[in-house]
């Protein structure tokens, strides 16, 4: 029996691994305290890529004669990619190789992965596909308090608010163990409130329900701050006490009354006024935004107005109180905390600042000038690849860029014209089919590391069973990466020696591990960061006493609304959003290859009224179109949607293809929750353009 935890997304729930024969069983582990021995469909059949047919068991090279991929040897294939990436920093400069990482990666192999391109490779263009998840939230909140840490404050406080606002959230959907805290907190007497273009099974659990026109979650925000404004509502004591900014906020929202908020949002002003005296009537108020009001090329302003709404209250470093963001990837929070960003270095210090340089390189025995400064964020880093200036190779650990990448075409002609395209991974996704050598690794069962969940929470997989023969791990793969490249320092492959020693990189940073150990993590169900010693009980609630800024208080910051950066039109009339399934998680990789989870293939979700003006019935094929592509899929017919809206899965191939590619100026966020796009019959689309239907 081994307690670890799920694979998937960022509540990491405890289970536990049961060996039985050569069966690998999940079982319940009931006392980890953030499911409590609950889990959702994909936890419970999470062995079911042990012993697939599909599983990647050896080192594959593309053959240059024949162009289709080989079986080769680990030393082979290693020296291949070391000798074609030496050869490329030669001709090109350091900055020719690019690394590519995600974040379901495990803390040590993210810090690893930084540290292999600054290192070994002495590359700036590394980031992660984290970029795509909270990256809005996280600018958001560093700006406003200081820091980032995805919830300040335990999940089950969320059952002793007494107002949760949930914005752009479907956690009864992506994170199902989680949804009980909505239904206890009813059970206490709060108030559940959701807000997004669709009716999910999230807002079936809620009291108040508003579905406003995608990417108006902004205004939205700013007319219930005009509207706690006027009703004298703000508690003028706190902010007067811990916060600067709010003459400029107050300003700002007082253009936004309820009746230009519903031309803008959709939501009808009786409603705005509605959540406003909600909000100002209750002691505690909980806000709570996801990927739906993040993902947009105003991500960061968006989360900004909702934050500004909970500072007007007075409720960040309440108890049962506050502000957070709910994780979605795994490893979404630790995967950026600790090197495999762009802008930041281990421990969450940022690259360009010269104590932070200086601090890291003397943990990894080099000159603070040979680290590399500020790369390329996630997309403009895929973007370049193959151009002038641009990388000639890439590195992706962990990412099926393929399927997730926004204008996600664009992004497959640029890994076309690299020179290497190098993928590790379980399976041969959409990215891997693509690589010129493809290395096998380990997966969740089969090795132990750490990760950090929603909550702050440091939490450690352990490993339950060897991997298969021929397969290594990440650690193993960068370890002989570097070597072979002619690191100037040693790559441990044990994942505890490289937790010590991220937490050594990571001390006096803002997110520090110092003080937390693989023994006290079993002993503690999880230790909560900042933890600066082996004697710090770990940071479990933030913000009692202040906020992360030098001087202790939280900053206001006053925003405007610019809407989509693609908005609708004529030739292109409705609004298109993306989001994640009950039985698929991200890119479908993994999920799509298990047996029990249903996989009924991508769809699009319309409104009655827009079926029957464009034809069509449940089931029929529809095309959608936007401005970069098309994806022909059956018409789901709903009236949990807004008539102005549909929606598209984004687990296969073809949604990311329509996705926008604007980036938000702060986070570098792609607008991947709202483009411009037509829908058509299928049959009707292809008369028009004459293809077959």
């Amino acid at each position: 029996m081994t307690d670890t935890h799920c694979p998937y997304c960022s509540l990491q729930c405890g289970m536990t691994l049961e060996r039985r024969g050569r069966v690998l069983e999940v079982q319940p582990w009931a006392e980890f305290p953030v499911n409590e021995g609950t889990l959702c469909r994909k936890g419970w059949t999470a062995t079911g890529l042990r012993g697939h047919r599909e599983r990647l068991t050896t080192p594959l090279v593309r053959d240059r004669g024949t162009g289709e991929l080989r079986a080769a040897g680990w030393d082979e294939a290693l020296d291949l990619v070391a000798g074609r990436l030496r050869e490329l920093r030669t001709a090109y400069g350091a900055d020719a190789v690019g690394v590519f990482g995600g974040g379901g990666l495990t803390n040590e192999k993210a810090y690893q992965l930084g540290k292999l391109a600054r290192v070994a490779l002495g590359t700036s263009q590394v980031d992660y596909n984290g970029r795509w998840c909270m990256s809005s939230a996280a600018s958001a909140a560093n700006r406003a308090l200081g820091i980032d840490r995805g919830l300040p404050f335990p999940l089950v406080d969320v059952e002793h608010t007494d107002v949760l606002v949930l914005v752009g959230s479907n956690l009864a959907e992506t994170m199902p163990p989680a949804a009980r805290h909505l239904d206890r907190l009813r059970a206490n007497g709060g108030h559940v409130v959701v807000i997004d273009p669709r009716r999910t099974p999230t807002a079936d659990r809620a009291d108040t329900f508003l579905q406003p026109v995608p990417g108006t979650d902004l205004p939205l925000a700013l007319g219930v701050l005009h509207l706690l404004d006027a009703m004298g509502a703000v508690d003028e004591e706190y902010v007067e006490a811990r916060t600067t900014g709010w003459d400029d906020v107050r300003r700002s929202a007082a253009a936004w009354w309820p009746e230009r908020v519903e031309r803008v949002t959709g939501v009808p002003a009786t409603s705005v006024r509605a959540l406003a005296t909600l909000l100002a009537g209750a002691d505690r108020v909980m806000v709570l935004t996801a990927r739906g009001a993040e993902q947009h090329a105003q991500g960061t302003d968006t989360v900004l107005a909702w934050i500004d709404v909970a500072l007007a209250l007075g409720m960040p470093g309440k108890e049962h109180a506050g502000y957070g963001c709910l994780t979605g990837q795994g490893n979404g929070q630790g995967g950026r905390e600790h090197g495999q960003k762009a802008d930041q270095l281990p421990g969450y210090r940022m690259i360009d600042d010269p104590a932070a340089r200086e601090h890291v390189a003397a943990v990894w025995g080099v000159p603070p000038e040979s680290l590399p400064g500020r790369g390329r964020s996630a997309y403009e880093l895929l973007d370049a690849l193959g151009t002038d200036g641009g990388p000639k190779a890439l590195l992706v650990f962990g990412s099926n860029i393929v399927v997730s990448a926004p204008n996600a075409t664009h992004v497959a002609s640029r890994l076309a014209d690299l020179d290497l395209l190098v993928v590790a991974d379980i399976v041969m996704s959409e990215t891997a089919a693509l690589a010129d050598v493809v290395l096998p690794v380990t997966q969740w069962a089969e090795e132990s590391g750490t990760m950090t969940n929603l909550e702050g929470r440091v939490i450690l997989r352990q490993q339950a069973v060897a991997p298969p023969a021929g397969v290594r791990s990440d650690l193993d793969v960068i370890a002989g990466l570097a070597a072979r490249v002619g690191s100037p320092v040693a790559f441990s492959t044990d994942p505890e020696e490289v937790f010590a020693e991220l937490g050594r990189a990571s001390s006096g940073g803002r997110a520090d591990y110092a003080g937390i150990t693989y023994d006290r993590i079993r002993d503690e169900h999880g230790v909560f960061w900042p933890c600066p010693s082996a004697d710090h009980p770990g940071t479990p609630r933030l913000f009692g006493s202040s906020f992360a800024h030098d001087d202790g208080r939280a900053r206001f910051v006053a925003v405007q609304h610019r809407g989509p950066a693609e908005p609708v039109d004529a030739a292109y009339p409705l609004h298109l959003t993306t989001g994640r399934v009950l039985g698929q998680y991200q890119s479908g990789a993994q999920t799509r290859r298990v047996r029990e989870l249903v996989d009924d293939g991508p769809f699009v979700e319309l409104h009655p009224m827009l079926a029957q003006r464009i034809g069509a019935y449940d089931g029929e094929p529809v095309v959608i179109t936007t401005r970069r592509g098309e994806l022909r899929a059956p018409a789901r017919v709903v009236d949990t949607i807004r008539p102005d809206t549909v929606f598209v899965p984004f687990h296969w191939v073809g949604a990311n293809r329509l996705t926008n590619d604007a980036l938000d100026p702060a986070s570098r966020m792609p607008e991947f929750k709202v483009c411009a796009c037509a829908v058509a019959v299928a049959a009707r689309a292809a008369e028009r353009t004459g293809t077959p239907a």
